[in-house]
C-alpha cells in the first residue's frame, strides 16, 4: 500500500466515524483496524501493544497531575481570589468585567495549564454577573471562551509538555516561548472588549484604591507563586516537567486544606474522581491516536510529505502558515493532543525540511490548536461556557468570531515574526535555545 492510499483511507474513515458521531477516541482505533488486515506484515495485536508503549510514558504523568492542580485550585476557592485581583487592576476600565474576565484567565493560565478548568471555574462566576453589568449573554459566553484558552498558550501548559516529550524539544523553552503571544492574544481580546463596551456606552467604573489594590494582590500572592515555582523550577533545571505538575498539585492541595482550608476530605474525594474521570478520557485517546500515527509512520507517510513539500520549494514563513491552516482544520475535530500526536508527528520532518526552528513549529502548532477549543463542532471550551451561560452554541458564534479575528493576527504575527516566541527562550536559555 502506497503512503498517499494509507492517509486516504485513515483519514477518511475517520472523518466518517466523526461524521457518525463515534467518539474520537474510537473513531480513531476503528480507522486503524482495516489497515491491520490489509497488510499481511500486520496484525491486530500492534493496535493494542502501540497503545500500551504510548502510555508507559513518564512524561504523560504530568497531564493528570495539572489537571488535578487545576481542579484543586478552582476547588480551594483561588479562582475568587484571582478575580478580586483583576478587578481591582482592570475593572475600572469601559466593560469592567470583560477586561477582568481576560485578565483573570491569564492569571489562571499560569497556574493550571488547562483551558476547560479556566472556562468552568471562571465561566460559573463571571457570565452571571457580565450579563447583570450589560454585556449580552452571547459576547459574555465568548469572551469567557475565548479567554479561557490562554491555559494552553501561557505555560505552564499540558499541551507543551506534551509536545515536548513527543519531538524532544526543551519544555523549559516552549514554556518561555508560549509567555509573550500569550500577553499579546490577552491584549487583542482586552483591545475587542474595549470597543464592544464603547459601542455600547458602558461607561467607567470607580478605579480601585492603592489599599484595595494591595489587599487584592496579598490576597491573591500564594496563588501567584505557582507559575513562578513551576516554570522557574523547569527553566531552572530544578524538577522534570513531570515533577512540576506534582509539585503544582501538592502545593494547590496545601493552599486548599491547610493554608485556606476551603477543601475538606469529602470534597477533596470529588476533586480526585473527577480528575481521574477527566485524565482517563484525554490519556484513552492519546493511546488510539499513538496507534494512528504510528501507522502513518510505517508507512512513511511523513516521509512522503516532506518529499512532495520540498519539491514545492516552501520558505519557512509559506510553512508556517501551512502548517496553520492544518491544525486550524484538525482542531476543529478531535482534541489538541491527540492532533499533536497525529499530525505534529507527520509535519515535524516536514518544518525540519524547510529550516524551521522546532519551538517556532511549536508555538505554531500550540496556538493553532487553541483556537479548535472555541470552534464548532469540537470546542470544548465554547460548549463547557454555553453550558454554564444556558445558551446554544448557534447564538454564540458571530461574537466568537469577532473575539476570534484579532487573535488569527496575533498567529499571523507568530508565524511572520519568529523572534516573538523564540526572544524569551533565546534571551534566558541560550545554552538549549539556538
Amino acid at each position: 500500500m502506497t503512503p498517499g492510499f494509507v492517509a486516504a483511507l485513515l483519514f477518511g474513515l475517520f472523518l466518517l466515524f466523526i461524521i457518525l458521531r463515534v467518539p474520537v477516541a474510537f473513531a480513531l482505533a476503528l480507522a486503524c483496524i482495516p489497515v491491520f488486515f490489509l497488510e499481511p506484515r500486520l496484525t491486530p495485536i500492534l493496535l493494542l501493544q502501540e497503545m500500551f508503549r504510548s502510555y508507559n510514558s513518564f512524561v504523560l504523568l504530568a497531564v493528570p497531575f495539572f489537571l488535578l492542580a487545576a481542579n484543586l485550585m478552582n476547588a480551594a476557592g483561588i479562582t475568587d481570589r484571582l478575580i478580586r485581583l483583576s478587578r481591582a487592576l482592570v475593572g475600572h476600565l469601559p466593560g469592567g468585567l470583560g477586561h477582568v474576565n481576560v485578565v483573570v484567565s491569564m492569571f489562571f493560565a499560569g497556574i493550571s495549564g488547562s483551558s476547560t478548568a479556566d472556562a468552568a471555574g471562571i465561566g460559573s462566576l463571571l457570565i452571571p454577573q457580565m450579563k447583570k453589568e450589560g454585556f449580552s449573554a452571547s459576547f459574555s459566553v465568548a469572551v469567557t471562551a475565548c479567554s479561557s484558552v490562554m491555559g494552553v498558550v501561557i505555560p505552564p501548559s499540558i499541551l507543551m509538555v506534551v509536545w515536548g516529550g513527543l519531538m524532544s524539544v526543551s519544555i523549559g523553552g516552549l514554556c518561555l516561548a508560549g509567555i509573550i503571544p500569550g500577553m499579546l492574544i490577552a491584549g487583542a481580546q482586552m483591545t475587542t472588549v474595549y470597543i464592544y463596551a464603547r459601542r455600547h456606552g458602558m461607561g467607567l467604573h470607580t478605579r480601585a484604591t492603592f489599599r484595595e489594590l494591595a489587599g487584592a494582590f496579598l490576597g491573591a500572592a500564594l496563588a501567584l507563586m505557582t507559575p513562578i515555582i513551576i516554570v522557574g523550577g523547569i527553566v531552572g533545571g530544578v524538577f522534570t516537567p513531570t515533577e512540576a505538575s506534582v509539585v503544582a498539585a501538592l502545593y494547590a492541595l496545601f493552599l486548599g486544606m491547610v493554608v485556606y482550608r476551603t477543601i475538606g476530605l469529602k470534597l477533596l474525594t470529588e476533586v480526585l474522581y473527577d480528575t481521574g474521570r477527566f485524565a482517563s478520557i484525554a490519556l484513552f485517546c492519546i493511546g488510539t491516536a499513538s496507534a494512528f500515527g504510528w501507522i502513518l509512520a510505517y508507512f512513511k507517510v511523513p516521509a512522503a510529505l516532506v518529499s512532495y513539500v520540498q519539491a514545492m520549494d516552501l520558505g519557512i514563513t509559506e510553512m508556517g502558515f501551512a502548517v496553520a491552516i492544518a491544525f486550524l482544520i484538525i482542531g476543529c475535530f478531535i482534541d489538541a493532543i491527540p492532533a499533536i500526536i497525529i499530525l505534529g508527528t507527520v509535519l515535524w520532518p516536514v518544518t525540519q525540511s524547510v529550516g524551521m526552528h522546532p519551538i517556532h513549529f511549536a508555538m505554531i502548532g500550540v496556538i493553532s490548536l487553541a483556537f479548535g477549543l472555541v470552534t464548532p463542532p469540537y470546542g470544548l471550551c465554547l460548549l463547557i461556557s454555553c453550558s454554564v451561560a444556558g445558551i446554544s452554541v448557534k447564538r454564540v458564534i458571530k461574537d466568537v468570531a469577532i473575539i476570534l479575528a484579532p487573535m488569527l493576527a496575533i498567529l499571523a504575527l507568530v508565524i511572520v515574526f519568529p523572534s516573538v516566541s523564540l526572544w524569551l527562550p533565546r534571551l534566558l536559555m541560550p545554552q538549549f535555545v539556538n
